[in-house]
């Protein structure tokens, strides 16, 4: 009787992890095939039944394939695009260039990314817009970014490390929202939006090394700062 048990839980098993399989294999291929409907019917469970049935499969394996609908959709598509920057930004490519020619760099390399699907990528943005789906956009948002300064293999720790990510996320965000309204040719306008924002990062950057450079010197003159403040009451 144990025999039999073991045996039907172990087929259970196996039956579950190969059904769990199929979904894994299919999530690029529905998502490729869901691209040309997000601009008719933005990112939606009917997108992905439109994709289900373009590759003709059960609408419901799309589901087990996203359980998450668009919101994993989308997050699988930045996830690719992230892929395509750091492919297109390899360190040997960057070796000669400056931080700040390195950033630049990898902020329009990743906004090219998306040019092929600017609609779909439109559609992505007032998606994760909504405050129901905020976390989602954050934790894109987050990887991506975190992905550039991993890319530089930038040592920053601590507080560093987290205002470097805030100030490039508020950089990316602005810049490809200006992109997505760019009607200039080759988008030039958008890259010299994109420089000015790197330009006012940089002086940031430059005043908040005066700032903690100052203090630094005043923390260091304190001692001697009390002890001519006390000779002049016990000379």
């Amino acid at each position: 009787m144990s025999n039999d048990t073991d045996f039907e839980a172990k087929m259970t098993s196996q039956h579950s992890d190969s059904s769990s399989d199929i979904p894994d294999e299919l999530r690029i291929p529905l998502l490729e095939a869901a691209l040309p409907h997000v601009p008719f019917d933005g990112w939606s469970d009917r997108t992905l039944t439109h994709a289900a049935k373009d590759l003709d499969i059960d609408p419901g394996l799309g589901k087990l394939a996203f359980p998450g609908g668009a919101s994993d959709m989308i997050d699988l598509l930045a996830s690719q695009q992230d892929q395509k920057m750091r492919d297109a930004c390899s360190e040997k490519t960057m070796a000669a260039l400056k931080i700040r020619e390195k950033i630049t760099r990898l902020v329009r390399t990743r906004i090219e990314a998306e040019e092929d699907i600017r609609e779909a990528t439109r559609r992505a943005v007032t998606y994760l817009a909504l405050p129901s789906h905020g976390a989602t956009g954050l934790k894109i948002l987050y990887r991506t970014v975190d992905a550039m300064w991993k890319t530089i293999h930038d040592p920053s720790t601590d507080f560093n490390f987290y205002t470097k990510r805030m100030t490039l996320s508020a950089v990316y965000t602005s810049t490809l929202l200006y992109w997505l309204n760019d009607e200039s040719e080759d988008y030039k306008e958008t890259w010299d939006f994109l420089d000015r924002r790197i330009n006012n990062v940089m002086q940031f950057e430059k005043s908040k090394a005066r700032i903690k450079e100052q203090a630094a010197n005043m923390t260091a003159n304190c001692p001697d700062i009390w002890k001519k403040i006390s000779n002049f009451r016990y000379p």
